[in-house]
């Protein structure tokens, strides 16, 4: 390095930026991707049409910004577990079993958790078992970390690359060259993919929105574990060029770049899809993953940007905390109790930002407390 380069960053125990593009991420879980149409409203702008437009997600195949939150979260997961684990042979055996306990426990909590978020779709957790919906975004979070920790744990990192790879090539075969009935055989739509038999077959309770197939049902599972292992293989990639900035926000942007181009090439043959998690949206969501992690990075573990870093971290360090809030807590109700009165000064436009702002506000305000008292729920 060059004098004229960025100087060494100071080795940390816990990297800012992870926590605060996590905060990001649940930023527009938390209500702000209603921004943009209360910005069109005010302003009569195109712009504004066009971005909220991206907070939706996309019909069938395709990608829209808002079908990065979810795989980017994984991601996250995966990036936590390369920065901290190790073979699980260099760990003595009460710890070894107190581990295996953490993960188990992790994996069964979010698999309970998804199902009390899903609450039957309004209508509250039904009595009859066959009539609760089982898949989830906590459950996929949950399978893709444990799948990931357990490989970090058991297997050389020359295997964990090859199962990676394995795992997407491996999922695209078999969607393609696989048939049951009228089912598979390249046929990637809504009604007759693959993944429709698995979750009419075997996937118990009810799908979303009592569709064919459930956007985190059975077979989407396997490329999901993939986002995770990038993650780790990013999480080991910092660790050990945490002092040498210059050069590992180089190879992040290199990495990310390299992905993203080799899943839309894919998604010629093998459409973007996120209900499908097609092979092709996994690289296309790491490799936007990966470049969006390595702008934090240099805005916050590099040039210092701390009071960005904290207003997000804020959120990101009870992200879970917030994701379950928004499904058992009516914050925008809140929001119109205690700002309704002065929102009907603004017009329908300015009534419309002030109750989203005025929501982000409460849970941020929600989630500062728990931050100033060191309460962090973890899963």
């Amino acid at each position: 390095m060059t004098n004229k380069e960025i100087k060494p960053a100071t080795p940390k125990k816990r990297l800012l930026s992870v926590d605060a593009l996590r905060g990001f991420d649940m930023f527009w879980i938390m209500g702000a991707e209603k921004l943009f149409i209360a910005l069109f409203f005010i302003t009569g702008w195109s712009m504004f049409s066009t971005l909220d437009g991206q907070m939706k997600h996309a019909s069938w195949h395709g990608f829209t910004a808002y079908d990065l939150i979810f795989p980017l979260f994984i991601f996250l997961s995966g990036v936590s577990i390369g920065l901290a684990a190790k073979s699980i042979n260099t760990y003595d055996p009460p710890k070894r079993k107190a581990l295996y306990k953490h993960a188990y426990t992790r994996l069964g909590l979010l698999l309970l958790l998804g199902i009390v978020y899903n609450h039957g779709w309004g209508t509250g957790i039904p009595a009859a078992p066959e009539q609760i919906r089982y898949a989830s975004v906590l459950g996929r979070i949950g399978i893709a970390w444990f799948v990931a920790i357990m490989l970090v744990w058991h297997c050389s990192v020359r295997t964990q690359w090859l199962t990676s790879i394995s795992l997407l090539v491996g999922y695209w075969l078999v969607l393609r060259f696989i048939t049951i009935g009228q089912y598979g055989g390249g046929d990637y739509s809504a009604e007759f993919a693959l993944n429709v038999w698995f979750d009419q077959t075997l996937l118990p309770g009810i799908t979303y929105r009592d569709a064919p197939m459930d956007p985190e049902g059975i077979l989407s599972n396997i490329p999901s574990i993939v986002n995770a292992m990038a993650g780790v293989f990013i999480g080991r990639l910092i660790k050990q060029l945490q002092l040498f900035p210059t050069k590992l926000i180089g190879l992040l942007v290199v990495a990310g770049s390299l992905c993203l181009a080799v899943g839309v090439a894919w998604g010629q043959i093998f459409p973007i899809n996120k209900s499908l998690w097609t092979s092709s949206f996994a690289l296309v969501t790491i490799g936007l993953s990966v470049l969006i992690l390595a702008l934090f990075y240099w805005l916050i573990d590099v040039l210092e940007w701390k009071r960005l870093a904290t207003w997000f971290a804020v959120i990101g360090m009870n992200s879970i905390v917030i994701y379950i809030s928004t499904s058992i807590f009516d914050w925008q109700f809140l929001s119109k109790s205690l700002f309704g009165g002065i929102a009907t000064l603004f017009g329908e436009g300015g009534a419309m930002l002030l109750i989203v702002s005025g929501t982000l506000l409460l849970q941020w305000l929600f989630l500062y407390w728990l931050y100033k008292r060191n309460i962090f729920i973890k899963v």
